[in-house]
């Protein structure tokens, strides 16, 4: 069990008499006791500046967003002829959506720019708004047409996510350059710490940034580049004074848990320092976790992921109805796209090639021919030049692609037939990649868990670099589809994906 100091100042350490020969030291850490009513001089008890603009910012979204929701419902719903009560209504509707996004937590700090919990609160939001004003009404008697409401709470809605949308936005290229970021501290073994500052800093504009790092007495921690890190004897709290942190990051460790981190809040608490505790577990999404108690602890429970029943029945219907609408769609494209490989070279129009699907059943998926008629003859005597991964070839100037290919290779138009694969079944529009047989012959026992799930026309694979990964960047993106899906997150990599198309990153 690790040592703990407890002083009214900085604590001394427990023991630092020299081990004797054979002894193993315990690790210490050190922490401050906390004197009730004692606060130190180095608190910091203001908000940064760009967390109260971008308080007030979203205050001033989501005030205009409402009054823009309930003047056009006004409009489409009485033209002219509005009432007084309905005025008075209008007017207390905006100071109703910021109270109900307020109890939602859509003003809180430690939210701002992350996304999709910040939409979470408004859709949260606009569901509470709907019950008030229902309640309202069933409480006073009164008759709220419900054509003002069904326009009002939606347009409103819509509107505010827009608003943050482009906080969000602004506040991303702001993190990209550096600023705009929570400075955090690491407290954890050398290996922990290493891990837990990649995984904080890979992602610029979730805004964090490591200043430094607070590691058990005499580990040492050695990783080029990070001289703020690895002070191996400086207090907790000392360094939090020292380097000004917002964030102090707990990587998982049994030696620092308990009435220990427990009397840590309560220092951090004093000094407006937010405290994280990483639970260890990595590639899991939010909602497939949950902290319920147990016994008097916080126990964390860990969900299974989704792989059967209803949201796969959910997933299928939407499949289908999307699939058949964006078909019709993009008909006319198909039509001419189809012509012009026709015109341009010799060969099929469309490209066959085997794949496996769900649970390993192989289908064949359809594209538009992109190369020559005998491209996987010449492809032995290209292997050389591969700028893929190391098992799937790719050539960024394949001369095996014809001219009109290349134009639909960029802007993903020779996928569109998998729509058809889509509507037999075979594909989810949102899935992992659709592998060769010959890629499955290459997994290893937990690469298979990957096809739990239809392959999709597209997926995280497709808006995170798609030709650019490695083998394992590929897999590893899509084993977190198959453990996280949502229909939710269908709709947000549906969303990126126009935007990846529209920038043809890593497409060749």
């Amino acid at each position: 069990m690790t040592e703990f100091v407890m002083s009214e100042g900085l604590a001394e350490p427990a023991d630092l008499r020299p081990a004797a020969s054979g002894e193993r030291r315990r690790p210490v850490w050190v922490v401050p006791d906390v004197v009730p009513g004692i606060v130190p001089r180095s608190a910091r008890f203001t908000e940064a500046r760009w967390v109260a603009k971008y308080r007030w910012a979203a205050l001033g979204g989501d005030l205009a967003a409402a009054l823009f929701g309930v003047s056009l419902a006004l409009l489409i719903r009485f033209g002219a002829q509005i009432n007084l009560g309905y005025v008075l209504l209008g007017a207390a509707l905006p100071i109703a959506w910021l109270v109900c996004v307020a109890l939602e937590r859509g003003y809180e700090s430690r939210y701002f720019g992350t996304g999709p919990e910040e939409f979470r609160s408004i859709i949260r939001a606009a569901v509470a708004l709907t019950a008030v004003v229902a309640i309202a009404s069933y409480a006073t008697k009164s008759q709220v047409a419900r054509g003002f409401v069904v326009v009002a709470v939606p347009i409103t809605c819509l509107a505010a996510m827009f608003a943050r949308w482009l906080l969000h936005r602004q506040i991303s290229r702001r993190r990209f350059a550096g600023r705009c970021m929570r400075r955090v501290l690491v407290v954890g073994r050398n290996d922990q710490v290493r891990t837990l500052r990649r995984h904080l800093e890979e992602r610029p504009t979730d805004g964090y940034v490591v200043v430094a790092g607070c590691l058990p007495r005499g580990d040492a921690f050695e990783e080029p580049g990070s001289e703020s890190l690895g002070r191996a004897e400086m207090d907790i709290l000392a360094a939090v004074d020292d380097y000004g942190v917002d964030v102090v990051a707990v990587a998982t460790d049994p030696e620092l848990a308990g009435h220990s981190l427990r009397k840590l809040s309560w220092a951090l608490e004093q000094r407006g320092v937010e405290l994280i505790v990483s639970p260890g577990i990595v590639e899991v999404a939010g909602p497939r976790i949950s902290i319920r108690p147990v016994a008097g602890l916080s126990l964390l429970h860990l969900e299974r992921p989704s792989v059967s029943g209803g949201p796969h029945v959910l997933k299928n219907i939407f499949d289908r109805v999307v699939g058949c609408l964006l078909l019709l769609g993009v008909a006319p494209i198909l039509l001419v796209t189809a012509v012009l490989v026709k015109l341009t070279s010799r060969g099929p129009v469309l490209f066959r090639q085997t794949r496996v699907g769900r649970g390993g059943e192989q289908f064949r998926m359809l594209k538009f021919r992109t190369m020559v008629v005998d491209a996987e003859e010449r492809k032995a005597e290209l292997h050389a030049l591969n700028e893929g991964n190391e098992v799937l070839f790719k050539l960024r100037d394949d001369p095996r692609v014809t001219r009109i290919g290349r134009y639909l290779r960029r802007f993903s138009i020779d996928e569109l037939p998998q729509l058809v694969n889509v509507l037999r079944g075979d594909m989810s529009l949102v899935g992992p990649r659709p592998p060769l047989p010959a890629e499955v012959a290459r997994y290893a026992l937990d690469d298979a868990r990957r096809m739990l799930v239809k392959p999709g026309l597209t997926g995280l694979w497709q808006v995170s670099g798609r030709s650019d990964l490695t083998w394992e960047e590929s897999m590893r993106l899509d084993l977190r589809y198959a453990d996280n899906w949502s229909i939710a997150l269908d709709l947000l990599i549906l969303w990126k994906t126009a935007r990846a198309v529209l920038g043809s990153d890593g497409a060749y």
